[in-house]
């Protein structure tokens, strides 16, 4: 006669729903931190709306930003249209295929973007845009 033992002989087991859940919510919590690491160079401001707009590789670009006061910021920078010039030739020098993207409010006097637009070509950058809201309102 075989006689039970009084301690239970139960085996260990991993419960896998709480696993899948942990598993899931770390998922969801670096895709959040992932995209929110997303450079943004520029200032935000408000952009004026274009229908034909394309999106832009913003690897290895510069962005200049005209506030709605005609302020103007290299990547976040505040600079003197004066040195704009100087720097951007600088930044070319380091980078021969340099990108100058201009933002700048939509509130902000056509004559500054023309401004920067000038001093972007005195520096001798061809690759040239400027950015705007398209019409599913996501920035371009």
């Amino acid at each position: 006669m075989i006689i039970p033992s009084p301690v239970s002989r139960k085996r260990a087991r991993i419960e896998i729903i709480p696993l899948i859940d942990i598993i899931f919510f770390l998922l969801a919590t670096f895709v959040m931190i992932s995209l929110s690491m997303i450079k943004n160079q520029g200032l935000n401001v408000n952009l004026p709306s274009a229908s034909t707009a394309i999106a832009q590789d913003h690897k290895a670009a510069v962005t200049i930003t005209v506030t709605r006061t005609d302020e103007v910021y290299l990547n976040q920078e505040k600079i003197d249209l004066d040195y704009l010039t100087q720097r951007l030739r600088d930044l070319k020098d380091q980078d021969p295929d340099l990108k100058v993207f201009i933002n700048g409010d939509k509130q902000a006097y056509f004559q500054g973007a023309i401004t920067v637009l000038d001093k972007v070509r005195d520096a001798g950058i061809t690759r040239v845009a400027i950015q705007t809201k398209g019409a599913d309102s996501s920035s371009q």
